[in-house]
C-alpha cells in the first residue's frame, strides 16, 4: 500500500510491537504518520523514530489526545505558571504491567502458524506457533506491549504520563532518578470496597472499567532535576487514572481527561477557563495532525513528546523487572541510559527478528 498509493498520511493503529516498524517505513517514503500510543515498544525504537521523522521532515502525532483538549492544556499551564506555588510533587497511578508468556504452553494445531500474515503479525518478536491468547490478547504480553490492558502501564499510563510531562514542562526530557518502592506482585488493580464516591473525584467514571483487572504492580517513585518527585501510587478506584495531581506550596490541581479540580477551589475559578469538549475527544487531535500535514508545523503531540512520555512507561516496566527494591537507579535523560545499572540498560532495546529491522 505504501508503495502503490499516493498517501499523504497513515494512521498506525496496530498492536504495539509492529508499530515502529510500520511508522518507519511510512516516514522513509515521505508519508506523515499518526501513531497510536505507545509509539514504540522500547526506548531505542522510540529514539530511532524521532531521528527518522527529523531526517525526512515528517509531521507526526502520538495518540495521546489529552494534548489537544483545551481544558487539560489550560490547567497544565496554570501549574507551570505557578498557580499553586512552587511545585513539590506529582501523584499518579500504580499501573498494571505486562505478563511474560509461558514458553511451556501447549499450542493447538492451527493452519495460521504457516500463513504469511502470522509471520507479519509477529513482526520483530520471537516467532511462536499461532495461539489465540497471543493474537487476541496481545496487550497483556511483554513481547508485544508494556501493559496495554485496562489500567495498564502503556494503556492508561501512556495518557497519564503524558499529562505529567505536559504539566511539568518536561516534554523533551525526563526524570533523573527512579526507585522501586516494593516488590512486584500480581495484585488487583484496586480495592473496590463499598464507599461514597465524592463529586470531585475526576476518575469516578473510569473506576468500574478496571474492576477484575489483575497483574504485576508495584509502587514506583521518580525524581526530576528540579527536585519535583513523581509518586506512582494510586489504585484504579482512587485518583485520576488517566491523569495526575500536581501538589504545590499553595494548593493542588488534579487534571484528568477533560476534567479538573483544585484545592482550594478558587484556583480554577478564572474567567479564561475553557469549556469542556462538545465533540469526540479524538477529533481535535486528528484535526491538529491534518493541520500539521497542510502547514508543515509540528503537532501538539509531536513524536519527540510521544517518545518522552512513552519512555516513562518503559522505565517503570524495566525498573520493576530489574527488581532492585529501594535502590536509586540514576537515569540520564539526555543520553537515555541508566548511569548505574547495566542490567536495566540491556532492556532499553530488544533483538529484532530478521526481516523486521528498522530502516537505518
Amino acid at each position: 500500500m505504501l508503495d502503490k498509493e499516493k498517501l499523504d498520511g497513515v494512521i498506525v493503529g496496530t498492536p504495539t510491537h509492529p508499530r515502529a516498524w510500520i511508522s518507519a517505513h511510512a516516514m522513509i517514503r515521505n508519508i506523515d504518520v499518526y501513531m497510536e500510543k505507545p509509539i514504540a515498544l522500547t526506548v531505542e525504537e522510540g529514539r530511532a523514530l524521532v531521528k527518522l521523522a527529523r531526517k525526512y521532515k515528517r509531521i507526526t502525532q502520538a495518540g495521546t489526545q489529552q494534548r489537544t483538549i483545551p481544558l487539560n492544556n489550560w490547567a497544565s499551564d496554570l501549574v507551570k505558571n505557578g498557580a499553586i506555588g512552587k511545585l513539590k510533587k506529582v501523584i499518579s497511578a500504580n499501573f498494571v504491567g505486562p505478563l511474560r508468556w509461558n514458553e511451556n504452553t501447549q499450542y493447538p494445531d492451527s493452519p495460521h502458524t504457516k500463513e504469511p500474515w502470522w509471520d507479519l503479525w509477529t513482526n520483530q518478536a520471537i516467532f511462536r506457533p499461532y495461539h489465540e491468547d497471543l493474537h487476541r490478547t496481545w496487550a497483556k504480553w511483554w513481547d508485544y506491549d508494556g501493559g496495554g490492558t485496562g489500567f495498564g502501564v502503556t494503556g492508561w499510563g501512556a495518557h497519564a504520563y503524558d499529562q505529567i510531562q505536559r504539566g511539568l514542562g518536561t516534554d523533551t526530557t525526563g526524570p533523573i532518578e527512579i526507585i522501586l518502592e516494593e516488590p512486584v506482585k500480581d495484585r488487583s488493580a484496586g480495592l473496590f470496597e463499598k464507599r461514597e464516591i465524592k463529586p470531585e473525584e475526576t476518575g469516578a467514571p473510569y473506576y468500574p472499567m478496571t474492576e477484575g483487572v489483575i497483574g504485576p504492580r508495584a509502587k514506583v517513585r521518580m525524581r526530576y532535576k528540579n527536585g519535583v518527585e513523581l509518586e506512582l501510587y494510586y489504585d484504579s478506584d482512587r485518583g485520576p487514572g488517566l491523569g495526575c495531581i500536581f501538589v504545590g506550596d499553595n494548593g493542588s490541581i488534579e487534571i484528568n481527561r477533560d476534567a479538573v479540580v483544585s484545592n482550594p477551589p478558587e484556583i480554577l475559578q478564572r474567567p479564561d477557563r475553557p469549556e469542556k469538549l462538545t465533540v469526540p475527544e479524538t477529533q481535535p487531535h486528528l484535526e491538529d495532525w491534518i493541520r500539521g500535514i497542510k502547514t508543515r508545523k509540528q503537532c501538539l503531540a509531536d513524536i519527540e513528546i510521544g517518545h518522552r512520555s512513552n519512555t516513562l512507561c518503559v522505565l517503570v516496566n524495566i525498573v520493576r523487572d530489574v527488581g532492585k527494591v529501594g535502590e536509586v537507579l540514576k537515569w540520564d535523560p539526555k543520553k537515555e541510559q541508566f548511569k548505574n545499572c547495566d542490567e536495566a540498560n540491556a532492556m532499553l532495546s530488544r533483538p529484532r527478528r530478521k526481516g523486521y529491522e528498522l530502516p537505518a
